[in-house]
């Protein structure tokens, strides 16, 4: 899985940004934002209403997908600091890099993609980390 996330991030380099307004550029950093945000606060509510629906019905509560973060996604679920890249258009569709620092110091690459919904919403499909080598804050 972390090669998969290594092999995805290095696609995003040499794609060109994604011809988005700076109103959606600016809605999916928030969404990004308000999630870690309702991880580290322990909202499972609010953490899950910005994940997808495809996300939502396969985690079907807050405390189901809550509990998978927690276990599969440390670095995202209490993260330290996080800061964002490019946004960019990849074979995953629409996606954010987010580079994070987990509560030991140590530096991931985050790649979200994202969805518009309907209503004009960003929303969160997934999560590919990769650990940065040897990089500590």
């Amino acid at each position: 899985m972390r090669l998969i996330a290594a092999l995805l991030l290095a696609l995003i380099m040499p794609l060109a940004a994604a011809a988005q307004s700076p109103t959606d550029d600016a809605a999916i950093r928030a969404a990004i934002e308000r999630q870690l945000e309702a991880f580290s606060s322990n909202d499972g509510a609010a953490a899950w209403s910005y994940a997808a629906p495809s996300i939502q019905q396969r985690f079907p509560t807050p405390d189901a997908f809550m509990a998978l973060v927690e276990q599969a996604y440390p670095p995202v679920y209490r993260s330290r600091s996080h800061s964002f890249g490019d946004l960019a258009q990849t074979p995953l569709g629409l996606a954010q890099r987010v580079e994070i620092v987990d509560g030991d110091g140590v530096a991931w690459d985050a790649l979200y993609t994202v969805e518009e919904q309907p209503d004009g919403s960003w929303k969160i499909t997934g999560c590919y980390l990769a650990k940065k080598a040897g990089v500590t804050a």
